[in-house]
């Protein structure tokens, strides 16, 4: 992706540099008409019954499920994400909107009896327009979430999909769009300074997903605005792989983690920490993962995040790591980086202590599991961490200390349908999925009713 003067997006696709389309960025008059539009059409939508806004987005799951091909394919050419991998998104897309279809009609608050005349309602309302930024490494199923619960309970939506992806996004978009009604869901393309615009104007609502140095400039914006903040933003989730389990079990949940979508997920695994007794067998197995994976990795989503990636490793490389496999930008068009597996890597490198949201599995090899932990929690971020261990008192020790907002043991990725995360520190803030964001999006009217004395009883009191 570059951007002109002219605030044009040009996209290529990241597998053979060819060009894929060019995409106008907003004015900020076109961002200020589309707030304009959502928050015209907000009390509408907010007094729909919300079974009606649950059919709707029914009707918007079925349409999108019949274009999982078209969008699967946008993403592949966009993004370079693998097609299999991308019409799995589209799928967990559509799962996430029947989901919210369902659980926003059933979205309640509570009740509370003061005395036996008197009555408080706690009534959960919209909060009125939300802008949805969201990224490009899984752009239509995070796209899914977050409108999805927005639209559920009965919020308007200005969505401005990833500068990198902005064909799928707006595709996407005008899908579900087709099953509301005018100003319910806006769509706005353009990079971070459009980004910027609609976080800076008066909404109720500003979600992102994405960096952390652009979720801090979102969170600056939501404070002076006064509008409710919910970020997902940058990880460096820690995988813990403990004495006793089976290395080569371990080494393919390793390569999962941190090569799957070239490691351009948002729990990838970016650092891995190996008890030294299972060290020497774990890494002959992680490097025997990276060469497979060799044949199936796609390529990063541009050259500009490869460049990123490749800084990582050349500083690692420069300050005593040793690539076992990988760690070289290979020849060839597009923007490929192989499966790399470092040791030796110190804790201070950048490859341990940022994200590198690449294909990346830096290495260090500890002598205990107290350190392991000790090592993996100091870090910044608060996104996920993962512990591979047959010690359930080792398990529980880890989920109890890791200071993030999800631990998975003995599985790298998964989760139940209906799950939630809330990420910490520089990790984000708010629910992510879940009924939970249902709450996120939505704010609290009590209402407190008291029986009025009878007519009589008034006129006796005078």
């Amino acid at each position: 992706m570059t951007l002109t003067d002219s605030r044009e997006l040009t996209i290529l696709d990241p597998r053979t540099g060819e060009l894929v389309g060019r995409v106008t960025g907003a004015s900020a008059e076109r961002c200020d008409a589309a707030v304009s539009a959502a928050r015209a059409a907000a009390r509408g939508w907010g007094a729909t019954p919300a079974a009606d806004r649950g059919g709707a987005l029914h009707a918007a799951a079925g349409a999108v499920r019949d274009a999982a091909a078209e969008l699967a394919a946008l993403t592949e050419r966009e993004t370079g994400k693998p097609f299999a991998d991308a019409r799995g998104g589209v799928e967990a897309a559509v799962g996430t909107l029947v989901q919210y279809a369902e659980l926003g009609p059933v979205h309640r608050g509570r009740s509370l009896q003061g005395s036996w005349a008197a009555t408080d309602l706690m009534v959960p309302e919209p909060r009125g327009v939300a802008v949805v930024l969201t990224p490009w490494n899984d752009p239509v199923a995070v796209a899914a979430g977050l409108i999805g619960a927005a639209l559920a309970v009965g919020n308007t939506v200005v969505h401005k999909p990833s500068e990198r992806c902005p064909h799928t996004g707006r595709r996407f978009a005008e899908i579900v769009a087709r099953h509301l009604p005018d100003g319910v869901l806006e769509i706005v393309d353009g990079d971070g300074a459009v980004g910027a615009e609609l976080a800076a104007a008066p909404v109720d609502v500003l979600a992102h997903v994405g960096s952390t140095a652009t979720g801090r400039q979102i969170a600056a914006a939501g404070a002076r605005t006064g509008a409710r903040v919910l970020l997902e933003n940058g990880g460096n989730d820690p995988l813990l792989v403990d004495a006793g389990v089976d290395a080569g079990w371990a080494a393919a949940q390793a390569a999962l983690g941190a090569f799957a979508n070239a490691g351009q997920i948002c729990v990838s695994v970016e650092r891995i920490y190996v008890h030294a007794a299972v060290a020497g067998e774990f890494l002959d197995a992680l490097v025997r993962e990276a060469r497979q994976w060799e044949r199936r990795i796609g390529p990063l989503v541009d050259t500009t995040h490869r460049v990123h990636v490749h800084g990582h490793v050349a500083g690692a490389l420069a300050g005593g790591a040793r690539a076992l496999t990988g760690g070289a930008i290979p020849d060839g068009s597009g923007a490929y980086y192989p499966p790399t597996v470092l040791v030796d890597c110190d804790p201070d490198m950048d490859v341990l202590r940022e994200e590198t949201f690449g294909p990346v599995a830096p290495v260090r090899v500890v002598r205990d599991f107290a350190t392991a932990l000790e090592e993996a929690s100091d870090d910044g971020y608060g996104l996920a961490a993962s512990v591979l261990t047959a010690d359930m008192a080792h398990a529980q020790t880890a989920w109890r200390q890791l200071p993030v907002g999800t631990v998975k043991v003995n599985d790298v990725f998964g989760g139940a349908p209906g799950g939630s995360a809330q990420p910490r520190r520089a990790s984000g803030q708010g629910f992510g999925y879940g009924p939970e964001l249902l709450d996120e999006m939505t704010t609290t009217k009590v209402v407190h009713i008291a029986a009025a004395p009878a007519f009589g009883q008034q006129r006796a009191g005078r």
